[in-house]
């Protein structure tokens, strides 16, 4: 693999972002996936960013990353399940694939990580079922699918048929699911991380 990603242009606007990163559907947004930086005294886990269902890491991310990198973080981000509508367990063993490059590559102990939606959720099954509590510091998620969404619920037989053939991850972040069922049993938010 590149030591450097094809980065996109800096765009701070997620509707330009969006148009971009379907065109060009490879690119990581500008500052990330520089697989030579290595992290600071003052920053001293890279982050590692992770989209949600439908996107990908540069639409996501394009106004977040370059403001880490010139905050002197470094920092990662990946696309994964098809655009997040693989199966969610799947997704995290392709995160956890990642992250264990991004420490090999940065010699660093651990990574934080910050999510949207999915990007949220699905990071938690990689801590409590992937061995993911040695590996990560702090998980941040915004508007995360930890308890579900009303989009595709199992009461609609029409939108589970469909949508679940098209996107298990939906179905599986739809509120009641037994998917959620298993990953919020017991303690939701396991280990040293900090939530």
């Amino acid at each position: 693999a590149p030591a450097h990603a094809a980065q996109g242009p800096a765009l701070g606007n997620f509707t330009l972002a969006v148009p971009y990163g379907v065109l060009n559907p490879t690119a990581s947004p500008r500052g990330a996936d520089d697989f030579t930086c290595k992290p600071s005294a003052a920053h001293p886990r890279p982050v590692v960013l992770v989209h949600g269902t439908f996107a990908n890491r540069f639409n996501s991310f394009a106004a977040l990353s370059p403001a880490l990198r010139r905050a002197g973080y470094c920092v990662f981000s990946l696309d994964y399940g098809n655009r997040g509508t693989q199966d969610v367990a799947t997704s995290a063993q392709e995160l956890k694939t990642f992250t264990d490059r991004v420490l090999a590559a940065t010699g660093a102990a651990k990574v934080s990580m910050v999510g949207h939606s999915q990007g949220g959720m699905m990071p938690r099954y990689y801590l409590k079922f992937l061995g993911g509590l040695r590996k990560v510091d702090d998980l941040v998620g915004m508007s995360p699918s930890n308890h579900g969404t009303q989009d595709f619920g199992p009461d609609n037989p029409i939108t589970s048929a469909v949508v679940g053939t098209l996107c298990p991850a939906c179905l599986q972040q739809a509120a009641g699911s037994a998917f959620l069922a298993h990953l919020n049993a017991g303690d939701e938010t396991p280990g040293h991380v900090s939530y």
